[in-house]
């Protein structure tokens, strides 16, 4: 039987080695692109000093909103429990795009734009450089990522198989990586030891990752899980840093053209009968702060709460899906809290959304597991370099 596999592995490795050494390796890439987008611009995602109370939410979105053009809206604001990070801006478009704003200077410090670097390995890891088609055409570069995966499935499965050792003495040298005994023992040895010990990780990447490429697997996956797939309607994407989205509960509506100010206070309630009489005229979001410090009140030891024309979302430092979030609906005209939707009530297929994304970045348990992920990537990604050489060092081409 293991000649029937070594078979297997060395035929589908040879014609999709390379993509999937491409689609490792840029994986790998975004693992902390995060972090490394916020160490170059640091300037934009913090703010200088910390001093005082944050200004309103509404004055600080004004102050976006008298920046940007009339065809583009404000969405929402993306509030941290960090202090010093800046606020977030969210817009109408393009998508995901965002502003952040200094919350204690009312300073508009920029938009976030995605690194050019990190782009193109996005574009490599999903679609191998290739765009959507807007005449419905073929999308080769997805497909071609789709069906790499899909053989990667079977390559690491067949090299079990291969690997299996027969006895408890041949398993502790299997995973051994000698790096004395010449080049040709060393490539091996980390081609064997190397893969089996991203094995798990690699398997968990490459069979959530075929979630975004086949429609008909995405379906079989859900069911596997004895989750029914439901269409994301009434449900706007809250972009959060560098958009990693957060759902918010209902749908968002775009305010077109400058807001008004508010006429005083931190929220829509008046108790003058002016107050009352006129409140067609006050700002959008003249509630926004009030939805903002209850749902704070609310939430001890929340991540980021974010608000939006009738709904928020409040998300916690925990592990497992880092998409989680307890939602809410409000009365855009006083604030009052009308809904609520916690996270455990969430239906399951949202639920099965952010967990496959989670373990496919390695972030559902923190920066242990995303560690983890970037080496297993990085390990995922020599198998190919290291299995083509290997194998033209046995038929004599090198």
């Amino acid at each position: 039987m293991k000649k029937a596999f070594r078979k297997i592995h060395l035929w589908l490795s040879v014609p999709f080695g390379l993509i999937i050494t491409v689609i490792c390796l840029s994986g790998a890439a975004l693992v902390f692109e995060d972090e490394v987008t916020e160490l170059c611009r640091r300037d934009l995602y913090y703010v200088e000093k910390v001093s005082g109370a944050p200004l309103p939410v509404e004055y600080l979105i004004e102050k976006v909103a008298g920046t940007l053009p009339d065809s583009v809206a404000v969405t929402g604001v993306s509030i941290s429990s960090d202090a010093e990070r800046a606020y977030q801006v969210n817009l109408s478009k393009p998508r995901r795009a965002s502003v952040y704003v200094d919350q204690y200077t009312g300073e508009v410090k920029g938009r976030h734009e995605r690194a050019p670097f990190f782009l193109t390995m996005f574009k490599l890891h999903r679609w191998l450089l290739d765009g959507m088609k807007p005449d419905g055409g073929i999308f080769w570069g997805k497909m071609i990522v789709g069906v790499s995966t899909l053989m990667f499935v079977f390559v690491l499965i067949s090299g079990i198989v291969i690997w299996w050792p027969r006895t408890k003495k041949a398993l502790k040298n299997s995973l051994k990586i000698a790096v004395g005994k010449g080049r040709r023992r060393f490539w091996y040895d980390l081609h064997v030891a190397g893969g089996m010990y991203a094995l798990v990780l690699l398997l968990a990447m490459a069979l959530t990752g075929l979630t975004w490429s086949f429609s008909w697997y995405r379906t079989g996956f859900y069911k596997v899980f004895g989750v029914e797939m439901k269409q994301r309607a009434g449900h706007g994407a809250l972009q959060t840093a560098h958009g990693t989205p957060q759902t918010a509960h209902g749908t968002l509506q775009t305010v077109h053209g400058t807001p008004q100010t508010a006429h005083g206070g931190k929220s829509g309630r008046n108790s003058s009968e002016e107050g009352r009489g006129n409140r067609e005229h006050t700002s959008p979001y003249a509630c926004w702060q009030q939805v903002y410090e209850e749902l704070k009140a609310r939430n001890a030891g929340y991540k980021q709460i974010t608000v939006s024309n009738g709904s928020a979302s409040v998300s916690f430092e925990r592990f497992g899906n880092q998409r989680a979030a307890d939602r809410y609906a409000f009365n855009p005209q006083d604030g009052e809290i009308t809904e609520v939707t916690l996270y455990k009530d969430t239906d399951a297929s949202g639920k099965m959304r952010g967990w496959i994304y989670s373990v496919h970045v390695g972030s559902w348990g923190g920066m242990f597991t995303r560690i983890l992920t970037f080496i297993a990537a990085l390990l995922g990604g020599t198998l190919p370099l290291t299995g083509y050489y290997l194998w033209l060092r046995r038929i004599r081409l090198i």
